[in-house]
């Protein structure tokens, strides 16, 4: 059969509607298991996934007539890349359609850091009223620190435009990206003047555990830390070190190395991060809304149907 699509996770039913509209065929089954898609993968032209399990080599040489892989979403690492492409299958993955939400997150748990809203509404519930304690700081005047400048990375620093801040970028992969909501500097400038860090970068074998002790140690001033990358790039104990030794003052935390219960509940720094009052948790949904669910439907179709594969 040709031109058909294997869907093996929750996608929003424009995708499948426009991608019948350019002439292929859709096989939806959310629920349907590694070994199972495993098992009838060489008989589709194209996979649709979002994160239930690794497209590795195995999976890929499986799939022997694969011509294109659609990941719902921006980040690629559960997909061998490299292997993909060695292999002359296309790679779409749709950053557009969740740019704004991960931006909107960010911004979202950045405020509610500096101005202790977590803690200050349980100290209110369990009937404490502190109004010292819970004291806030304010944005204006702060300079934002950004590491990866793709869309995640510009679209909050466009969501930080109206407050007043002064946005800084570093991209080791990217040069010139100046534009009107920041500026490009260095690392040595980034770990000089931010007051805020916000990571925006891909999980690589590079990034892999790349923010650790040693990285945190160099900042000049205490910091507000937020990530809404991947949980891997980010050593978790590091960042309760730093939050102990007053080099983060608060942090905010989409992803984490482990992700899901029980295990995550199995990790030795966990007790500490559950009892911290300095960070705030969201279980990997920065890029997760209603809206962002239909746009990256959307945007995936649209790239898929740029490609005119189903005419070949």
């Amino acid at each position: 059969m040709k031109n058909n699509i294997l869907i093996v996770d929750d996608l929003h039913p424009a995708f499948m509607e426009q991608a019948e509209g350019f002439g292929y065929t859709c096989n939806y089954q959310p629920d349907m298991k590694l070994e199972e898609a495993f098992a009838i993968i060489d008989n589709y032209d194209g996979l649709a996934i979002r994160s239930k399990f690794q497209v590795d080599k195995a999976f890929i040489d499986q799939a022997k007539n694969l011509r294109f892989i659609c990941r719902a979403g921006a980040g690629m690492d559960n997909i061998d890349e490299e292997y993909a492409l060695a292999r002359g299958i296309k790679l779409i993955n749709a950053p557009e359609g969740n740019m704004d939400a991960v931006g909107e997150h960010a911004v979202g748990m950045l405020l509610s850091l500096m101005n202790n809203l977590n803690t200050a509404d349980a100290e209110i519930r369990a009937g404490s009223w502190r109004r010292e304690e819970n004291r806030g700081h304010e944005l204006k005047g702060r300079t934002v620190g950004i590491i990866g400048y793709g869309y995640m990375g510009s679209s909050f620093a466009k969501k930080l435009s109206g407050f007043g801040v002064e946005v800084i970028a570093y991209d080791k992969y990217k040069t010139g990206f100046s534009d009107k909501y920041a500026r490009e500097v260095s690392m040595e400038e980034i770990v000089k003047r931010s007051d805020v860090l916000s990571l925006h970068i891909p999980l690589t074998k590079e990034t892999n555990g790349m923010v650790d002790d040693e990285y945190f140690f160099h900042f000049k001033k205490p910091i507000f830390f937020l990530n809404m990358a991947r949980g891997k790039v980010v050593k978790t104990q590091a960042v309760l070190n730093a939050i102990r030794q007053g080099k983060i003052i608060g942090a905010g935390l989409d992803v984490l190395e482990v992700e899901k219960f029980p295990a995550l509940g199995e990790q030795e720094w966990f007790v500490e991060l559950r009892k911290s009052g300095k960070v705030i948790l969201s279980p990997h949904v920065a890029g997760w809304t209603f809206d962002s669910y239909r746009k990256i439907s959307e945007v995936m179709a649209q790239k898929l149907g740029e490609l005119g594969l189903a005419s070949l």
